[in-house]
């Protein structure tokens, strides 16, 4: 993940991506959008990981795991996957993510929806 400065192009900071370790069909490549708000840019990963980073030092401040299965509101079976798409979508206090709707990569199928207070 890196930061530019938009008047000159100069980077401002540059945090390498974690490895994968030994999970399968994985990459550390952060290739879906980025969407930020004040202080802190959400960067999803084809690890399937989704990562907070602070907009001034680079530091990884949150990091959430996508992997896994899920039990849903409407108990149709869900797995996380890839994020390899659209960047995360943020309003009303919500960080909304869509996790494994790729081509390559780890496949899944949910939606994923984070409060700032953990309900």
């Amino acid at each position: 993940m890196f930061a530019l400065r938009l008047d000159n192009g100069q980077r401002v900071w540059y945090t390498p991506p974690p490895k994968c370790g030994a999970r399968e069909r994985c990459s550390p490549a952060q290739s879906a959008a980025v969407s930020a708000i004040p202080g802190v840019a959400f960067s999803g990963s084809v690890d399937g990981h989704l990562r907070a980073y602070s907009t001034t030092k680079g530091a990884i401040v949150w990091d959430f795991d996508t992997v896994r299965p899920y039990e849903t509101v409407n108990r149709v079976p869900a797995r996380g996957g890839s994020l390899n798409v659209a960047g995360p979508a943020i309003g009303g206090g919500m960080l909304f993510v869509n996790s494994g709707y790729i081509a390559n990569g780890i496949p899944g199928n949910v939606l994923l929806a984070f409060s700032v207070d953990g309900k």
